[in-house]
């Protein structure tokens, strides 16, 4: 019998057409939200928790999957305002702080030119997460309300997380993007590299792990969400390619 919870998962759109996603996971006992959007994105997502009910104070957990700046711009206003921890990864810890300037590996001609422009080296509010994983560490999100777990999933940047549900549901921050340049103008259903990844190897080595482990349903930071058949479509043209 499968005695697993039900969570509604609600995509947070920070810019049109899906072009930055945040998401909020709604469970029986929690809610989590994962990746906070640029600096300044608190308001939508405040506006998003009214339409359910909610509240800021309601969050028990923020997940932020890497250290660019439309994930973690404002994870340090929205831990100040909600009272909620932020969990990330130690491998990504200097990028937080910002002790190290954020690195770009552009994986086409649409990164280099995006790279050029001073939208991904916009500066945040830095920030010490309160939960740092470390190596392989998975975090149980059971105390924060919600059935899954969080895992280092490298490939993207150093220290990139995913949740993993057992709703059979993965949000992988950037691991994986779908749509023409950011996000969802056209072609959604359709993989894609984001415009940035450090190690493409890598990044198809998760995405394989996360489709045997069960993941059905992906959801991302660009457009999306995407099936497990297009994701391991997309992981293993990344396998044949590296």
């Amino acid at each position: 019998m499968n005695t697993t919870l039900p969570v509604e998962i609600v995509r947070m759109s920070i810019l049109p057409f899906e072009m930055v996603n945040a998401h909020l996971i709604i469970g029986e006992a929690g809610c989590i939200v994962v990746d906070t959007g640029v600096p300044g994105s608190e308001h939508k997502i405040e506006r998003v928790l009214a339409q359910r009910g909610l509240g800021l104070r309601d969050i028990k957990l923020i997940v932020v999957t890497h250290a660019h700046g439309d994930h973690a711009g404002s994870a340090a206003r929205l831990r100040e305002l909600s009272g909620a921890p932020v969990l990330a990864h130690r491998d990504d810890l200097d990028f937080y702080t910002r002790r190290r300037p954020m690195t770009f590996c552009p994986t086409g001609w649409f990164g280099r030119l995006f790279v050029k422009t001073p939208v991904p080296h916009k500066p945040y509010t830095a920030f010490e997460p309160d939960i740092l994983m470390g190596g392989a560490d998975t975090i149980n999100l059971a105390s924060f309300g919600v059935e899954g777990i969080v895992r280092h999933t490298a490939g993207h940047t150093p220290g990139s997380i995913a949740v993993e549900l057992k709703s059979e549901d993965a949000l992988v921050g950037d691991l994986i993007a779908s749509g023409i340049l950011l996000g969802g103008i056209a072609f959604k259903g359709r993989a894609k590299r984001p415009p940035f990844e450090d190690d493409p190897l890598t990044v198809a080595r998760e995405l394989e792990r996360l489709v045997h482990a069960g993941a059905k349903r992906f959801y991302m930071g660009h457009g999306g969400p995407l099936e497990a058949a297009e994701v391991l479509r997309h992981a293993q043209f990344l396998s044949r390619r590296s």
